[in-house]
């Protein structure tokens, strides 16, 4: 007998997030960065946590980084992630500024001993539905 197909929950944007999640479904990465003092920071919140401003801006980032650290999933925290398994998890290094979590794409094999402290990725976008789409990294080169 097969699985069931189990739905996968989905991030729900805020009013604070909306402009990322708009940026990543027209494929540009939109980060939040203090108005007073130009800190990025990410994930979107609502005070600066540099110089405490309440006040802050949005630009596009480059998209680029370097892996910061990694983890290998052989578990899945939700029931739909199940036919993903396994799979590595990037902390990525982004050249703007701040770190973001994300999965890694196209690692044959999931072979993690591929990744080495800071190897040069770049974001990539998974269109999941016609609301939401979900930033992913690619080795870059």
């Amino acid at each position: 007998m097969n699985a069931p197909n189990i739905a996968r929950p989905l991030p729900e944007p805020t009013a604070e997030s909306r402009p990322y999640w708009e940026g990543l479904k027209g494929h540009r990465l939109v980060l939040q960065r203090c108005a007073a003092c130009k800190t990025p920071r990410h994930y979107p919140r609502p005070m600066c946590a540099a110089c405490f401003s309440l006040e802050d801006e949005w630009f596009e980032a480059s998209g680029t980084g370097t892996v910061h650290s990694w983890t290998v999933s052989h578990h899945a925290f939700h029931r739909g992630f199940k036919i993903d398994i396994p799979y590595v998890l990037l902390t990525v290094d982004l050249a703007d500024g701040v770190r973001m979590v994300a999965p890694l794409v196209e690692l044959v094999d999931n072979d993690a001993s591929r990744l080495t402290l800071d190897l040069p990725v770049v974001l990539d976008y998974q269109d999941v539905s016609d609301k939401i789409t979900l930033p992913r990294f690619r080795i870059d080169g």
